[in-house]
């Protein structure tokens, strides 16, 4: 028999380059993709084969063949993601491969038509980014996509937020006839190509041999996005997956993104305005110091809903973007904010500035001179407290890090996390919306409008008539607050693209953020006839006209010995 070599990229993530391998009797049959076990520079690690090689007498053994890894096809798909995101090969390979030793693969099903009444209720139109109310159900988009791609070669991908919604969405989908193989467990029937895969971000790198399309719920939610290094986005790895496979791509958004859009349009919803929640504004800028965190419409609105018989009656969130700490005037109300970028302003000594520090001045109110400037920040146990003495009940403090499994009181206060804890309540109450309006990101604002409508799904839509979501705001003429109200975000929308054009945001430009000690370094290094570079209170901001351009610099310059940190947008 003729002795086979393979290429091996190993699990040594500092040495991200092939090396050749010889098998043996006991190692021949082992494929593209597959994982093995090699000695490398005398140690024992993990490796995938991602190619042939020219045997050769002076070649290493493989010593053991640990079953399948992603399949042949997904591996220029990982290595263009590699690349894309400042990341390493093996750290790709290993998101893409399985927890256990996977050794044989069960045979895919069939994909089963679905019944008439159901086929009649799915969604019918084309595919691309579609503008849905946050209380429209997108099972039937699902099941359009579903019906729409069963005839093809390869499995449907249905990505949505969180794992416990991928749980609900799995069981729903099999009741309807559907073949569906969801998270870690079931990797090797990913892996055998079943009819319908369902997860969160993680699902986009779902180990199936081709897409035949794709489904992503709130495209832009930010859990999309991994915060670890290589700070990678599903909905960029299955736009591109599903281009090279000629594969279509469902996107849902409550109001989409100039990133999400990448310069083309969009759908909306049948009964866009009606599936959003009531909304009542509570401007609190001339409201009495004694009236303490929640005016007297809030706490009416807390009232009425406890005489519901929902679990959880009152949902309180407070959640603190940026600094946390906003200044606002005694006198007027007002909020301290940047007069360049209107960010609010902090401390800074005895000075006033925004994070960018555009400008130091003064600490004064601009809208009325007065020199007496308060901080508006309470933490959520501080809520808690006082929200229990208001209305005589027993409150539960949600947070990250509350466990799952606490039994939670009819009223919660807390952080994004009770979107995890509650599934239904009569009022969720903003008690400080402006940390969203004015949150020192360019996604301030779609963020604002998505916390809304996370909480809609709580309390229920316009149509249903049967909850509200109070937002207390000092920033009562905010464009934001207007479209909440009255349920039309395109001018948001078309100014947000025209901002994105403009500076050059994603899609119209590339950027990363370089942190750490050894970032001053590495961005010296950068040529500056390809990438501008951008001091910020963090680190640095590298900039480009082009994905290509930007990452390809990066990729060009040498290492610094210090620690440093790259996040691709």
């Amino acid at each position: 028999m003729t002795a086979r070599a393979v290429r091996i990229i190993t699990e040594v993530a500092a040495v991200d380059r092939p090396f050749d391998y010889l098998l043996n009797d006991l190692t021949d049959h082992v494929g593209v993709g597959d994982r093995v076990r090699v000695d490398f520079n005398h140690r024992s690690v993990r490796g995938w084969v991602i190619d042939g090689a020219t045997p050769s007498g002076e070649l290493k053994i493989v010593k053991k063949w640990l079953g399948y890894g992603p399949p042949s096809s997904m591996l220029e798909l990982l290595r263009w993601a590699s690349e894309r995101w400042y990341g390493t090969w093996s750290r790709f390979l290993l998101a893409a491969s399985p927890r256990r030793v996977i050794t044989t693969l069960p045979r895919a099903p069939e994909p089963a038509p679905l019944a008439l009444a159901l086929k009649a209720a799915a969604w019918d139109g084309p595919a691309g980014v579609i503008q849905l109310a946050p209380t429209t159900d997108p099972l039937a988009l699902i099941l359009g996509a579903y019906e729409a791609t069963r005839d093809a070669e390869g499995s449907l991908l249905v990505l949505v937020p969180t794992e416990s919604w991928a749980g609900r969405l799995r069981g729903r989908l099999e009741q309807r006839g559907c073949a569906v193989a969801s998270g870690d467990d079931q990797w090797d029937r990913m892996r055998a190509g079943w009819p319908v895969v369902v997860g969160a971000r993680g699902a986009a790198l779902a180990p199936v041999p081709r897409v035949a399309g794709a489904v992503i719920i709130d495209a832009d939610d930010e859990s999309y996005r991994s915060s670890a290094t290589p700070t990678w986005e599903a909905v960029a790895m299955l736009r591109e997956r599903c281009s090279r496979d000629k594969a279509p791509l469902w996107c849902t958004s409550m109001i989409p993104s100039p990133a999400l859009l990448n310069g083309g349009g969009y759908e909306k919803d049948r009964d866009l305005v009606g599936g959003w929640p009531r909304v009542e504004i509570v401007d609190r800028r001339q409201s009495d110091p004694h009236e303490g965190v929640l005016a007297p419409v809030a706490l009416d609105a807390a009232r009425r809903a406890l005489e519901s018989d929902d679990p959880v009656a009152v949902a309180v969130i407070l959640q603190r973007l940026g600094t946390g700490r906003l200044l606002a005037c005694v006198a007027c109300g007002e909020l301290a904010r940047c007069a360049t970028c209107h960010q609010a302003e902090e401390e800074v000594g005895e000075q006033l500035a925004c994070g960018e520090r555009h400008e130091f001045r003064a600490r004064f109110c601009r809208a009325c001179g007065s020199t007496n400037l308060r901080r508006l920040r309470v933490g959520v146990t501080t809520l808690a407290r006082d929200l229990a003495a208001q209305l005589n009940q027993k409150v539960s403090e949600v947070t990250a890090a509350l466990d799952p499994s606490t039994p939670l009181e009819r009223v919660v206060v807390g952080t994004e996390a009770t979107w995890q804890r509650v599934r239904r309540c009569g009022v969720v109450i903003f008690v400080d919306f402006d940390q969203y309006l004015l949150a020192p990101r360019e996604s301030a604002r779609r963020a604002a409008v998505n916390a809304i409508g996370k909480a809609g799904r709580l309390v229920g839509s316009r149509r249903d008539g049967r909850g509200l979501v109070v937002l207390q705001t000092r920033r009562g003429d905010d464009d934001v607050v207007h479209a909440l109200v009255d349920g039309d975000f395109d001018a948001i929308i078309h100014e947000d693209v025209a901002t994105a054009r403009l500076l050059s945001l994603s899609p119209f430009g590339a950027s990363a953020e370089v942190t750490g000690e050894g970032a001053e370094a590495f961005v010296a290094e950068l040529p500056s006839s390809l990438v501008s570079v951008h001091k910020t209170p963090t680190g640095y901001v590298v900039c480009a006209k082009e994905m290509a351009t930007l990452t390809g610099a990066l990729r060009d310059v040498d290492r610094p010995a210090q620690k440093f940190r790259v996040a691709v947008q």
